[in-house]
């Protein structure tokens, strides 16, 4: 599947010196790809300015289905708008077990594949929760 491409791996890794960096290629490319572009807030790369989610965005917003909604909506985009070598099945938001997560549940194929996969991808609304005594 060398159609993929390959990139830097995320976070960045070097062997021992930092003569070489570590690369991941294929499927693990489109993983971290995807990884990074959720992570991403529009307008933090200088040369691409729309690239990102814009999910840090939505920090501290009371849980509600209007926020579940834009979450939706925001990651959809951006796949859409950012990922060519993903066909995206869906996106599935719902609050996390612990207070102040959401899961964050995507479906997506590969382009030129049949392979399927989901990737879950926790969302903290709140910076540090505290555990009570």
């Amino acid at each position: 599947m060398s159609f993929l491409g390959s990139g830097w791996s995320f976070p960045p890794e070097f062997s021992a010196g930092g003569a070489e960096v570590q690369v991941v290629s294929d499927v693990e490319d489109v993983h971290q790809s995807l990884q990074i572009l959720l992570a991403t807030r529009r307008g933090e790369r200088p040369m691409q300015e729309t690239f990102g989610c814009n999910l840090d965005a939505l920090l501290f917003e009371e849980m509600d289905q209007a926020l579940v909604s834009k979450v939706t909506s925001l990651i959809s985009d951006a796949i859409l708008e950012h990922e060519p070598r993903v066909d995206l099945s869906g996106v599935d938001v719902s609050p996390g077990a612990e207070a102040g997560v959401l899961r964050i549940r995507i479906d997506y194929g590969i382009r030129g594949t049949n392979s399927r996969y989901n990737m879950v991808f926790p969302f903290y609304l709140n910076e540090a929760v505290t555990p009570g005594p």
